[in-house]
C-alpha cells in the first residue's frame, strides 16, 4: 500500500496550481516580478513553498528564475508561440486520432453537445465563453485519447502558449474561423474517423499557425 502524500507536499502542490492558474489567468504579467515574500503572505504560505512552487513553474517554462534576482513571469514570443504549436501538431493530431478511435457513445453524445455549445457561443458572440468552451474540448479528446505521453507534454507547451491562446480568442474574425474547424475534429471523432481527426487537427492549428504571424 502506497503512502499518502505529507501535508508539506500537498501544500506545494496546490501553492504551484493557484500561482499557475494567475498567471495563466493574467493576474501575473509577462517579465512581472514574483516576490517570494509577497507571494508568502498573499496565500499564507512559507517562503520555502513559494520558491518550490516557483522552481516547479521555472520547470514548465511559465517561471523564469533571474541570478540573484529572484523570479519572473516568462515572457512567451510570438516566434516561440509558432515553434510551440508546430510541435502541437504531431501531438494533437495523435491524439485525436486516438480519441477517434476509442470514444464511446456516451463520450460521443458529450461531444456532440460540446459542440453545439461552441457553436452557440460564437453565434451570440460570448468569445470568452467560446475560449472556455476551447480549453474543454482540448482536455476532453486528450483524456479520451487515453494517451498518457502525448498528454503529459501537451500540457506543459499548454501552459507556455496559453497567453497567446487567450488573444487568439479575441482576434477579430478567428472565432468564426475556428469555431467550424473546432466542429470538424468533432465530427471526425465521433464518426470513429481516425484520418479525419487527424487532418482536421492539422488544419486548425496550421491555421493558428497563420494568425500568430499576424500578431509579430
Amino acid at each position: 500500500m502506497s503512502a499518502s502524500p505529507a501535508p508539506d507536499e500537498d501544500v506545494r502542490a496546490d501553492l504551484t496550481q493557484q500561482i499557475r492558474e494567475a498567471i495563466l489567468g493574467g493576474k501575473y504579467a509577462p517579465n512581472q516580478r514574483l516576490i517570494e515574500a509577497d507571494i508568502s503572505d498573499e496565500y499564507g504560505v512559507s517562503r520555502a513553498a513559494v520558491r518550490t512552487a516557483l522552481l516547479h513553474l521555472s520547470g514548465e517554462g511559465l517561471v523564469e528564475r533571474l541570478p540573484n534576482k529572484g523570479a519572473r513571469v516568462r515572457s512567451i514570443s510570438v516566434a516561440e508561440a509558432v515553434e510551440i504549436v508546430e510541435v502541437r501538431i504531431g501531438l494533437e493530431s495523435l491524439c485525436a486520432r486516438k480519441a477517434a478511435e476509442l470514444i464511446t457513445d456516451a463520450e460521443a453524445d458529450e461531444l456532440r453537445q460540446l459542440r453545439a455549445e461552441i457553436i452557440e457561443s460564437v453565434e451570440t458572440g460570448q468569445l470568452l465563453q467560446y475560449s472556455r468552451l476551447n480549453h474543454q474540448l482540448d482536455e476532453r479528446l486528450r483524456e479520451i485519447s487515453a494517451h498518457a505521453t502525448a498528454v503529459q507534454l501537451l500540457e506543459r507547451l499548454r501552459a507556455q502558449s496559453a497567453r497567446h491562446q487567450f488573444r487568439l480568442a479575441l482576434h477579430p474574425g478567428r472565432a468564426a474561423v475556428s469555431a467550424p474547424e473546432h466542429a470538424a475534429i468533432i465530427d471526425a471523432v465521433v464518426a470513429h474517423d481516425p484520418d479525419g481527426a487527424e487532418a482536421a487537427t492539422r488544419h486548425h492549428l496550421e491555421g493558428i499557425i497563420a494568425v500568430l504571424h499576424q500578431l509579430e
